[in-house]
């Protein structure tokens, strides 16, 4: 029996590339630098701001004083656009995933949340018209944990009160999340229905895991376990 369905977030819940993104080479843009010579801090300091060692802040202002560019405009500037990104993914979330989570609430079916997020991400998530979806929220930046470390699927499923085998994990397949799930003893799906061909996503589709097309084959999933018909 399944008792939980376990989601990541960015995109399975939603997806950067239905609004016009802000990442390494539209900042290096704004600051004026080639987007190698911003990522030669961006991109090393990723895991630091995923487990919540270091904020957005911290490193947009050591990208502008390295690179001799800095202003007070410049920095809040970039923050504002770089949050406002963020934002802008929910309000493009597929028209099936809240009737979905719904769904599953009426189900009695415990729902929870593991995502690798920095703290500009975490704090939109919170505020979001999901979070209250959420039985459980692990968050990498608040937890100092992050996929595909079996730390952070031990931490959902004990706060949720249930066993590997009784949850369905759904991700994208991004950070090797659903071969880690699958280790763990989860059930994964891999979410497919914001994947497209020619994006510059995280994750292409595994021919070694069942897809979910669209976000309502999360709920005829659960009911196969159940031993019903969707």
């Amino acid at each position: 029996m399944i008792k939980a369905v376990i989601f990541d977030m960015f995109e399975t819940l939603v997806t950067h590339f239905e609004s016009p993104v802000y990442m390494g080479k539209q900042i290096a843009n704004d600051i004026g630098i080639t987007e190698q010579k911003f990522r030669e801090i961006w991109d090393t300091t990723d895991d630091d701001r995923t487990l919540g060692k270091m904020t957005l802040e911290e490193v947009i202002e050591e990208s502008l004083r390295v690179n001799d560019c800095y202003s007070s405009d410049l920095f809040q500037e970039i923050i504002d656009k770089r949050k406002m990104s963020k934002i802008e993914c929910f309000k493009h979330i597929h028209p099936d995933i809240i009737p979905m989570l719904k769904e599953l609430k009426e189900w009695n079916i415990k729902i929870g949340l593991i995502t690798n997020c920095y703290y500009e991400e975490r704090d939109v998530i919170k505020n979001s018209i999901l979070y209250d979806f959420f039985d459980v929220a692990c968050m990498s930046c608040e937890l100092g944990m992050k996929k595909p470390e079996i730390d952070i699927f031990q931490k959902c499923i004990k706060d949720l009160g249930v066993m590997p085998e009784e949850c369905l994990y759904v991700g994208d397949g991004g950070s090797f999340e659903l071969e880690s799930a699958l280790s763990f003893g989860m059930h994964p799906v891999q979410a497919v229905w914001y994947l497209k061909d020619g994006a510059n996503q995280p994750a292409k589709r595994k021919a070694d895991f069942l897809h979910a097309e669209s976000p309502l084959d999360i709920i005829s999933e659960v009911k196969k376990h159940q031993g019903l018909k969707y």
